[in-house]
């Protein structure tokens, strides 16, 4: 038989004990070493055979840990075959397992707090994550796609885009680095809402669904980062509507130009935007080309902007466009 032990919420921990039924255990304990990784933690205690052996050393390759019942069991065949097999951390009686299971729940918490790193789970190779990198004007993903990746951009701008039943294309954001683009399938979304095209040369972490979902299952620190830029997204996404609703097509374009420059954000303002046509700022501001035409010379008569080598420089005092009743 085999029963779940939940006195620590943070581990999966089960035991197996008296098990009649060859490979029971082990699939259980496979199941488990997939499922939570390197907080999976078994215990065999007294039974026949070998079943749990196999189970034990996919904990193990997992990074998680293993207890066998020392010389005490009635039944040894369980505990012997693992620990014949090196695969076994510990080999107790069952009445001193508790207090090292509790001492290991100690260590593995505070080792914990110090190990993972979002920015580095985020910015290196590993399993479930590449880097890739995406040329200017290329397709990261197109609207319709399977949604099974998630991309952290690490370098370079993306526009996000979606296309009606008629054909109509439309810029619903524009990403910079440190934002994230595809994650819809995290909620259950099977196919792409839109689609992402990089706006400049881009550097991508790609990260499939499923390690995605391990890391914020498995780390805190992951999932509060996540957590908090969904928070900031939508705060974002509220203020553009509030922006569509009751600014002037003159104050959209200005604001959205000092977002394309991270006017507002940490660290030095870009100042200086890549290309981006006309067309596509229309279409973000909900306004025509001509407009946009109009309002882009009037900027650059002020001197809010002008045109260099570089692309767009933005100048503080657009400010003044998005402040000024």
């Amino acid at each position: 038989m085999c029963a779940p032990y939940h006195k620590n919420p943070g581990m999966s921990l089960y035991y197996a004990t008296l098990n009649r039924m060859n490979g029971q255990i082990d699939l259980l304990f496979s199941s488990l070493a997939e499922a939570m990784g390197a907080r999976a933690i078994g215990i065999i205690l007294s039974g026949y055979g070998g079943d749990g052996t196999e189970g034990c050393k996919h904990i193990k390759a997992q990074g998680g840990k293993t207890f066998a019942q020392d010389k005490s069991a009635e039944v040894e065949g369980m505990p012997l075959s693992a620990q014949a097999s090196g695969c076994i951390d510990f080999v107790l009686p069952p009445g001193k397992i508790p207090a090292e299971l509790q001492r290991l729940v100690r260590t593995i918490a505070t080792k914990k707090k110090h190990d993972f790193d979002p920015r580095m789970f985020l910015t290196t190779i590993g399993e479930g994550r590449t880097i890739v990198l995406v040329p200017r004007k290329q397709t990261i993903f197109t609207q319709g796609d399977t949604a099974d990746t998630v991309f952290y951009i690490q370098n370079g701008k993306v526009r996000l885009t979606v296309v009606s039943e008629k054909g109509k294309e439309a810029t619903i954001a524009i990403l910079n680095p440190g934002d994230f683009c595809g994650e819809g399938g995290l909620a259950g979304q099977p196919l792409r809402m839109g689609s992402a095209i990089a706006m400049t040369d881009c550097e991508l972490m790609r990260i499939d669904k499923k390690a995605m979902m391990l890391a914020l299952h498995r780390e805190n620190t992951m999932s509060d980062m996540f957590t908090a830029y969904l928070l900031g997204r939508n705060i974002r996404y509220e203020a553009d509507l509030v922006d569509q609703l009751f600014s002037s097509s003159e104050k959209r374009l200005a604001r959205i130009l000092l977002l394309l420059a991270h006017f507002g954000k940490e660290g030095v303002p870009e100042t200086v935007i890549p290309k981006i046509s006309q067309e596509t700022l229309a279409e973000i501001i909900g306004t025509t080309r001509s407009r946009v035409s109009f309002f882009m010379n009037r900027f650059r008569k002020l001197g809010f902007i002008n045109y260099g080598e570089g692309g767009l420089q933005v100048h503080s005092s657009l400010l003044n466009v998005v402040l000024h009743d």
